[in-house]
């Protein structure tokens, strides 16, 4: 299962394999193996004929594939937290949260999403009425922003008030602003 002449097969239909198998592979992974393997469990975490938990351990085996695609490029940094954040708002919204488990925790999602941002919202904003002038890696950076707040309105929901769900809720405001 593991060896590099199955590493190279394109036509496998991963779909098929168990959670044993899925992981087997991810551990061995690499590149594109990861992605289709990450989609390929995120696919089993969305079926809801399987049992709650099943679904839970799917989706953690999605997030481990994600994780795994880190190479400190920050362009796929950013891409990994945005799929990241939707999985686990989805699990979050559709199985429940746990907060004995930092995944599926709001509130760890919530810190999490923040510590990704480097502006506040205040900071995104002022920047985005003139954006079109900006340079390009500060428009990049608004893009970046609104992109790892896709998951806010879904996320506030779950959390208690506080000054981190007022952050958040800003945060909703202000992404339909930026670029």
């Amino acid at each position: 299962m593991g060896s590099d002449a199955h590493r190279d097969e394109p036509a496998r239909d991963l779909s098929k394999w168990t959670l044993d198998q899925l992981q087997t592979f991810i551990d061995e992974a690499h590149g594109r193996q990861l992605e289709t393997a990450r989609v390929v469990a995120q696919g089993q975490a969305y079926n809801s004929s399987h049992p709650p938990e099943i679904r839970r351990r799917w989706a953690k085996l999605s997030l481990l594939a994600n994780r795994r695609m880190l190479d400190n490029a920050e362009r796929r940094a950013a891409r990994v937290a945005q799929q990241d954040f939707m999985l686990r708002t989805w699990v979050i919204d559709r199985l429940g949260p746990d907060d004995t488990d930092p995944d599926w925790s709001p509130e760890a999602l919530a810190s999490d999403t923040l510590d990704t941002l480097t502006f506040t919202p205040a900071q995104a904003a002022g920047l985005s009425e003139g954006w079109r002038d900006l340079p390009l890696e500060q428009i990049r950076e608004l893009r970046r922003h609104k992109n790892l707040t896709a998951h806010l309105e879904s996320l506030v929901g779950h959390l208690s008030p506080g000054p981190v769900r007022e952050q958040l809720v800003a945060w909703t405001v202000t992404r339909p602003l930026l670029p």
